[in-house]
């Protein structure tokens, strides 16, 4: 089964400073059919101002994933963490028993965009992690990259969730068939381009959560990117 989330049906929040959408429900937006998929609990895709962002603030018992498109993203965490992501580069924060930090746009005059991603934890009470990696030479070969799983498999940041999460950055045309379980769960969530799942076509912000399958098809076309979720019930 295909659940197809349409990008200009996503939550909208305006702030000046910010514009977001949400693809499920977040701080002010509210959708009963779109809570989270799974563990995936947010995907949010935040455009922040030249010289603007979030202010310090906490977090618990959540893996925070921010990925990069364009622009800077500065970040600095109660851990003692202060780094800046770039396009191509994966962070992921494990908030645990607790974290505060902050994120803000690196450059003075470009807006920083950028992807970010809730996943509710295996276990709570973990003691609070941080990680950072860059894919940019991986993403090269235009098929999709392992960049976030539980074990950290194939040089991937490890995370707190039985979850696999992989981004393709592509060049060319492609097309990956997956063979899975129909107990795992699938979201796609398309950046900018044309991804098609069996004869289901999805575009820029475009999203779709699948489920009760064992074989997932994807092909995509030239200079697209998007994320693929492999995700636990």
């Amino acid at each position: 089964m295909i659940q197809v989330r349409k990008s200009n049906d996503r939550g909208l929040a305006e702030h000046g400073w910010l514009k977001s959408r949400h693809t499920f429900s977040f701080a002010e937006y509210y959708d009963s059919k779109f809570m989270g998929f799974g563990p995936l609990r947010v995907i949010n895709e935040d455009r922040i101002a030249g010289g603007t962002g979030f202010g310090t603030h906490g977090h618990k018992d959540m893996e925070i994933i921010s990925y990069v498109i364009d622009g800077a993203l500065k970040h600095q965490d109660s851990m003692g963490t202060d780094a800046v992501i770039k396009p191509g580069e994966v962070q992921r924060m494990s908030a645990g028993t607790g974290v505060r930090h902050s994120e803000q746009n690196d450059l003075k005059d470009k807006e920083t965009h950028f992807m970010q991603i809730w996943i509710m934890p295996e276990a709570n009470g973990v003691k609070p992690g941080y990680g950072q990696k860059s894919f940019s030479n991986d993403f090269a070969c235009s098929d999709l990259i392992l960049v976030a799983s539980k074990l950290g498999r194939n040089g991937s940041i490890t995370i707190n969730q039985d979850v696999d999460m992989y981004v393709a950055k592509t060049q060319d045309v492609g097309e990956k068939t997956i063979n899975t379980f129909k107990h795992r769960l699938f979201w796609v969530q398309v950046i900018k381009g044309e991804v098609t799942i069996d004869d289901t076509k999805l575009t820029t912000g475009d999203g779709a959560g699948i489920s009760d399958i064992e074989t997932l098809k994807l092909t995509w076309g030239k200079e697209t990117e998007f994320i693929l979720f492999d995700l636990p019930q």
